[in-house]
């Protein structure tokens, strides 16, 4: 019988495509189907759609029927709206993290405080154990 190139007859007789050297015992595709080699569906699935959303997106703005001068003019605005947002959250955390260390700097103040007045009043009960 004369074999075509790249096929294998299995047991039954029958053509089957020859996959390469233990395929699919490494993971490699030979089916067509994504396979995790994790087992996380859920991962794959949202790294997918986030893919697609930025491709749907950039090919919205890309293919909307706006001049480009007007496209050019909306996405400096919408960067600009981006950097004013991200500039003003920067702002709100850098104010959380001085009222977070200056609590911290008045808790700590407190703190050496009332240490010092335990040991002052300690001190005597100290010394009258040291004389016995």
């Amino acid at each position: 019988m004369i074999r075509p190139r790249g096929w294998d007859y299995n047991e039954s007789g029958a053509l089957k495509r020859r996959t390469s050297l233990g395929a699919e015992k490494r993971g490699i595709m030979t089916t067509g189907r994504y396979n995790s080699s994790e087992g996380s569906h859920i991962g794959t699935a949202i790294t997918f759609l986030l893919i697609g959303l930025g491709a749907g997106a950039l090919a919205g703005l890309l293919l909307a029927p706006k001049a480009g001068k007007q496209l050019r003019k909306d996405l400096r605005r919408g960067y600009e709206d981006a950097k004013d947002s991200l500039e003003d959250w920067a702002d709100d955390a850098k104010d959380r993290v001085r009222e977070v260390g200056e609590r911290v700097r008045d808790a700590a103040s407190r703190g050496a405080e009332l240490a010092d007045d335990l040991r002052d009043k300690v001190e005597p009960l100290r010394r009258a154990i040291n004389r016995s």
